[in-house]
């Protein structure tokens, strides 16, 4: 059985929830066809995060890997392009770490290009009539720092694999901000995993 690996985050910046893991953890020990999804909480914090990711990436060898993260403000669920090569943190980490202007590997690639299907993903959610957009930066906080370093491993190996971000979710208490039930999230995963198993 091939195996999809489903990160979130832990709560940062005040939050008593993160809603990336609040949505993945649901979706732990699923099955959909012959792939088993397993579901792992990622710290809010610099170079941990990333370690226990690829440490996840060893002992499951996933076909598929989906990150998810918050994007506090944004307006639909947002289908990341492009990781880049930098670490600069508006606020610290969950352990205080706040690099600035700081590369993440000064041996790296300036920039890796996600391996999900986005243009496919962003047409079926479109089709289902949940908000949905392409983003050219997933920011430069550990959730870029996270998607960095996951297509560093996997951009030359045959695995599928990126980073979404989603809104706010409504039981956060953010009434000047858009933002989305669990019902919605969780039918928006479930559209977003058979368009990759589709495409795989």
């Amino acid at each position: 059985m091939k195996i999809i690996l489903l990160t979130g985050f832990e709560p940062f910046g005040g939050e008593s929830i993160n809603p990336s893991w609040e949505l993945v953890k649901l979706f732990d020990n699923q099955v959909i066809n012959d792939y088993r999804i397993i579901s792992k909480e990622l710290p809010t914090v610099f170079y941990e995060s990333s370690a226990l990711l690829l440490k996840y990436l060893k002992e499951y060898e996933p076909r598929i890997v989906l990150c998810f993260g918050q994007a506090g403000g944004s307006n639909s669920i947002r289908l990341e392009r492009v990781a880049v090569n930098v670490n600069d943190a508006r606020i610290p980490d969950n352990k205080g770490n706040q690099p600035l202007d700081e590369l993440i590997d000064s041996n790296g690639s300036v920039a890796y290009f996600t391996k999900l299907p986005i243009r496919l993903i962003y047409d079926k959610l479109t089709d289902n009539n949940l908000p949905v957009s392409i983003s050219l930066s997933a920011g430069s906080y550990v959730c870029n720092h996270v998607f960095y370093q996951l297509m560093q491993v996997i951009h030359d190996k045959d695995i599928i694999g990126g980073f979404i971000h989603i809104p706010y979710l409504n039981i956060q208490n953010k009434p000047n901000h858009f933002n989305m039930s669990m019902d919605e999230l969780q039918k928006a995963l479930d559209i977003i995993l058979k368009s990759i198993i589709d495409y795989d």
